[in-house]
């Protein structure tokens, strides 16, 4: 599980360092505490506020399409037959077809099918959606000029810039949780862009089934992925957690723009 982000000063092209305020924004989504960290000049601004909002607002409705928990959601009502095709929103099909590619990508390792003891297939994307979720979600911070942003959503953490920075690169140093150790830091990743995504038993217990037996992954450790989009940070995640050596090895391969930290 990874911690809070802990800002470090920018550095700029011209030699005149900003001074950067933070607005911290906090709200439990999704089942779990997503808090959207903003630096700017005047991080009180209005607008910054209502991008915030717009991120929340975003996560409540993927939750309301596709949490495994509501039993109104769009993707249970499609499971239990209650729901006709023309009610369901169009991130069903798109999430689907992501999770096909993340199985291609992965080869298996990744896997949002899974069957039931009686032998029924489910599907269930909660290994790709968080972090799909909070990629697209950052889509409203992207837009407000002169700001840095991080999203931290569970311990998945997404980071960016807004419009005009003007050469400011805000840096982020995450600290990695020991797993084996609660609240001491085990590693430190220094982020200016892109996401990371932490996957393990420490916390949930084994929570992630290797998809090739069917089985519950339980060991002790961690795996982290850094890379450009949390979305694909947190696929291979899920995919090291099965199998590091075979998921380090194709990340390598298909996707050598993210890498694997170990613990």
């Amino acid at each position: 599980m990874t911690t809070l982000e802990i800002p470090v000063r920018p550095h700029t092209t011209t030699g005149v360092t900003p001074t950067l305020g933070r607005k911290a924004f906090v709200e439990q989504v999704m089942g779990m505490p997503v808090s959207v960290h903003i630096r700017a000049t005047e991080p009180t601004r209005v607008d910054i506020a209502a991008a915030a909002a717009a991120v929340f607002a975003h996560l409540r409705k993927v939750d309301e399409v596709l949490s495994t928990w509501r039993t109104d959601s769009h993707l249970l009502r499609l499971q239990h037959g209650t729901a006709t095709t023309d009610e369901l929103h169009p991130w069903l099909a798109d999430v689907t077809l992501l999770c096909l590619e993340a199985e291609d990508r992965t080869d298996g390792l990744f896997s949002a099918w899974r069957a039931r003891p009686a032998g029924r297939t489910v599907f269930d994307p909660t290994g790709l959606v968080k972090g799909w979720a909070v990629a697209a979600a950052s889509a409203h911070l992207e837009t407000v000029p002169e700001i840095a942003w991080s999203i931290n959503a569970g311990g998945d953490i997404a980071v960016g810039t807004g419009r005009g920075m003007h050469g400011v690169a805000p840096v982020w140093r995450v600290g990695i949780e020991d797993p084996r150790v609660r609240g001491q830091i085990a590693d430190v990743v220094t982020l200016t862009r892109g996401g990371m995504a932490t996957s393990g038993a420490a916390i949930r217990g084994a929570h992630v089934l290797d998809p090739r037996t069917g089985s519950a992954v339980e060991r002790p450790g961690s795996v982290t992925v850094v890379g450009p989009d949390l979305l694909w940070a947190d696929v291979w995640a899920t995919a090291a957690w099965v199998d590091p050596d075979a998921a380090q090895a194709l990340m390598a391969a298909r996707d050598p723009e993210h890498h694997l930290i170990r613990l």
